[in-house]
């Protein structure tokens, strides 16, 4: 289901803007969001809410901008677990013990793209500036997970594997779960050649054409259909999954796109933390 995701504050009240998807604010399990670009502390091309560490941005920068970040989404910035992602299909189940990694702590969790926990109070979260954040809960075993799902981790299938992960692990029925992607690039801006265009005809068949474009030489991918389509082979419910229509590239005053940016950009960040 496509659909606009509601607001954290408002775009000209000083707090830092954050977006939140209606169906996970209203089952109070979690406390979620889903960053924006704006709000922060940091200037030039990483104005301002920039939350990507290995940026060029001064780590001073980036630490206030997620104590802002959490504190708008009502998380503790100093539990958040995150990892280095590599635009892979590798995926973590974290515990309390992690607390803190990769932010205010040194992390020795290695390269995911994915983290997953049932343990109360430990917020996990993925980066992205393009690249589909994904957010899933799964409310009946109180499981959640973040994915980054790239071009590259789309063909990996790792929004599937991620289901598979809570499946075998705590014994999750797929149709038992919700998820929510996050502001990405859109078909309308997501130009490929035509040799990734062929991987993905490769990797998802006649499946791929649907929602795609092409213009000339150049094919314009629509990975929020094959993320979905994925989900629901592994039996997720198609109506339990939750589309925000805000393309990054698009509304790039809004949103950080390293497209749009030319490379040089900050990094926004998909949180999510069981409550109960």
């Amino acid at each position: 289901m496509n659909m606009n995701f509601n607001f954290f504050g408002k775009p000209n009240d000083g707090n830092p803007i954050a977006l939140a998807c209606p169906f996970f604010e209203n089952n109070g399990l979690v406390r979620h969001g889903f960053s924006t670009r704006l709000g922060g502390v940091s200037d030039d091309a990483y104005f301002s809410l920039n939350l990507g560490l290995n940026t060029k941005d001064s780590r001073e920068n980036v630490v206030e901008n997620y104590r802002r970040f959490c504190e708008q989404i009502g998380t503790d910035y100093e539990k958040l677990v995150l990892t280095r992602q590599v635009h892979g299909t590798n995926i973590k189940t974290v515990t309390k013990e992690d607390a803190g990694k990769g932010l205010v702590r040194v992390s020795d969790l290695g390269e995911f793209d994915g983290l997953i926990t049932d343990e109360p109070g430990l917020p996990i979260g993925v980066f992205y500036a393009d690249c589909t954040p994904i957010l899933m809960l799964d409310p009946k075993h109180k499981v959640i997970a973040a994915v980054h799902s790239g071009w590259k981790g789309t063909l990996g299938r790792i929004g599937r594997k991620a289901v598979q992960e809570v499946r075998r692990n705590f014994g999750t029925d797929p149709k038992d779960i919700l998820v929510a992607f996050g502001p990405s690039i859109k078909a309308c801006h997501f130009e490929v050649g035509e040799d990734v265009f062929s991987m993905f005809c490769q990797n998802f068949g006649t499946r791929a054409l649907y929602g795609s474009l092409q213009k000339g030489e150049k094919f314009y991918v629509n990975t929020d259909k094959l993320n979905r389509a994925q989900l629901i082979e592994e039996g997720v419910r198609e109506e339990n999954i939750f589309i925000s229509n805000s393309c990054t590239y698009c509304h790039n005053d809004t949103f950080y796109s390293h497209r749009a940016d030319g490379g040089k950009t900050g990094r926004m960040c998909a949180v999510i933390e069981l409550v109960k």
